[in-house]
């Protein structure tokens, strides 16, 4: 997604399920926008347990970013537990994460995505936002094609005809690796925001937040947890080494 202008609208729509991710993208839009505001799923997701991240997340950028915090407004939760029942995954159920025949991972949730950026299109119209925000990547990935940037052109697009509304669509960090994103997260508020991420967010597909690692929380072994391991060990890298 292109980035937004200075002539655009000064408000946003985060989404935000209180992971890595997203509570990037949250600091993204804060550094933006002079309103920003966020909107949560429960959609029957095995790892619950980020919903109560997520509210730690934000008490704690409020606490720990006094500026950020003065842009920081309503915190909304939408409940999409039908999701669950629809098709039980890996990420909505006890199921096995594999790799399943049709090259997609078991945590794959079928239009997920879609019904996030759905409701939080019905909710900006409402809230007069116009700008949704997204922790949406196609590099280092699980391979989830609602995640991919056409899919959320066509979207964006989608969404400007069903509501005649200038909806836009960002993603900030759609061609970052993971490295990169940790990067971003010290461009934007420092050691504190790395600190917060590692201490406070949650991205474990198994809902492990007792196990802690230098990144952060989390099993170590599903695929959410070995991209960000991964992504959290190239950044440190590569910090390291000399200029």
């Amino acid at each position: 997604m292109t980035a937004s202008s200075s002539s655009e609208p000064a408000g946003a729509l985060v989404l935000f399920s209180g992971g890595q991710d997203s509570t990037i993208c949250l600091g993204h839009a804060l550094e933006r926008y002079a309103r920003t505001e966020t909107v949560g799923f429960n959609y029957g997701q095995r790892h619950l347990v980020e919903l109560e991240c997520r509210t730690r997340v934000l008490a704690a950028l409020r606490e720990r970013f006094p500026t950020w915090g003065a842009r920081l407004g309503a915190d909304h939760m939408i409940d999409l537990s039908s999701f669950g029942a629809i098709g039980e995954t890996a990420l909505t159920s006890e199921a096995e994460i594999v790799m399943t025949e049709s090259g997609l991972p078991s945590t794959f949730v079928p239009g997920r995505n879609l019904a996030f950026f759905v409701h939080a299109a019905a909710l900006g119209h409402r809230r007069g936002l116009t700008v949704l925000v997204g922790g949406m990547c196609e590099t280092d990935y699980s391979g989830y094609p609602d995640c991919r940037d056409e899919t959320l052109r066509t979207l964006q697009e989608a969404l400007r005809l069903a509501t005649e509304t200038p909806f836009s669509i960002e993603t900030p960090l759609m061609w970052l690796s993971k490295a990169q994103s940790w990067g971003l997260a010290e461009g934007l508020g420092g050691s504190a925001f790395i600190d917060l991420i590692r201490e406070e967010t949650h991205t474990c597909y198994v809902g492990d937040h007792e196990t802690k690692h230098d990144w952060g929380y989390g099993c170590g072994a599903c695929p959410a947890c070995e991209l960000r391991a991964k992504g959290y060990e190239d950044w440190r890298g590569a910090a390291a080494k000399p200029s």
